[in-house]
């Protein structure tokens, strides 16, 4: 069955759906409870697609338009299938200087990815361009997943790739 004509399956049921309960608990009202709805959606789903906007929108009592601004204004929110590594170099000035562009090269050619935003054909890796990491005294930062890497360079790239493989 194509991706096209699968039934949507709700992503916020059973144990998903418990976890958010929980979350709402947290909060006077369900509706600030939406960074953290989001962040199970992309738990869950590995990206937060069109259809999980509208059923984030439903249970929170939020307009789909709204959450969509959400994420869409943040970086950290997959709009598309991302690769089991999700790559952020930030490539700031400051970072450029320091060889931020020879790092996206390195780990665009070591994790198979091509181009930025292209997901690797073996699905590991997707990396990306950020405006900054927060971190200009350590260029050039690196996002992996949730790990923070500082001073990268482009002869360090092989050696973190084989430790996220």
């Amino acid at each position: 069955m194509s991706t096209a004509t699968q039934e949507y399956q709700a992503v916020f049921a059973g144990k998903t759906r418990a976890q958010l309960d929980e979350i709402l608990t947290r909060y006077p009202a369900k509706q600030a409870a939406l960074l953290p709805a989001l962040w199970l959606v992309q738990r869950e789903r590995g990206w937060i697609s069109d259809r999980s906007m509208t059923e984030v929108a439903e249970v929170l009592g939020l307009t789909p338009a709204y959450v969509k601004g959400v994420v869409t204004f943040y970086t950290m929110y997959h709009q598309h299938p991302v690769g089991k590594n999700f790559v952020q170099v930030c490539t700031t000035s400051p970072c450029n200087i320091c060889g931020a562009e020879g790092v996206v090269r390195a780990l665009l050619e070591h994790t198979g990815a091509k181009d930025l935003g292209a997901t690797s054909p073996d699905g590991q890796w997707t990396v990306i361009e950020v405006e900054c990491l927060g971190a200009c005294g350590f260029a050039t930062p690196v996002l992996i997943n949730d790990d923070f890497i500082e001073s990268v360079t482009p002869e360090k790239v092989p050696e973190l790739v084989r430790k996220y493989r």
